[in-house]
């Protein structure tokens, strides 16, 4: 997949989650739908990234960043069942992403 194409589909996905997490708060039926769609296209992008070049480190970083894709999915699930735990798999993924952003420039020293 061209990197342009995944970017734009990581940035549009990232708005889907986040919209679907604020409406959830508001008790909208078709919010977890947002949600889930954001998810699955987050981790859709994660997984379409070609590891094969990357040194060590990056590789790591990879691995964590799909961790965190799967803890998204599984917040929405979570979030279809009507269950609150979908906070905690979504604080999960966010401390994950965090590191992994914070991380990610010191890998290429």
């Amino acid at each position: 997949m061209n990197s342009r194409i995944r970017n734009y589909i990581f940035m549009f996905s990232a708005v889907l989650t986040l919209a679907g997490a604020a409406l959830y708060i508001t008790g909208w039926i078709h919010a977890p739908y947002f949600f889930a769609a954001g998810a699955a296209g987050i981790t859709a992008g994660f997984m379409t990234l070609s590891y094969k070049n990357l040194g060590f480190r990056r590789r790591r970083l990879h691995r964590i960043n799909v961790m965190a894709g799967i803890s998204m999915i599984v917040a929405s699930a979570l979030m279809f069942r009507g269950r609150m735990e979908w906070v905690v798999c979504l604080l999960i993924a966010a401390l994950l992403l965090i590191y992994t952003s914070f991380i990610n420039p010191r890998a290429d020293e």
